[in-house]
């Protein structure tokens, strides 16, 4: 999953919690993500375009806790 801005993609099916660590660290769970989404942005070629064009400013979000 080479991402120029996305360490790493996690998905909740159950919860429909969509996690990201990007690669600065931060990393942050965005809510009520369908599961269809999330398959997209798997397969999308960029996943920070796709990220900024189909989930953020479309879904509830919160900064989690740096590892």
């Amino acid at each position: 999953m080479p991402s120029t801005v996305i360490a790493h993609i996690a998905y909740n099916e159950a919860k429909q919690v969509l996690t990201i660590k990007f690669l600065s660290g931060a990393v942050y769970a965005y809510y009520d993500v369908p599961a269809e989404l999330y398959g997209r942005m798997t397969r999308a070629k960029s996943k920070g375009k796709f990220l900024n064009r189909h989930i953020k400013d479309h879904y509830a979000f919160e900064k989690l806790d740096e590892d």
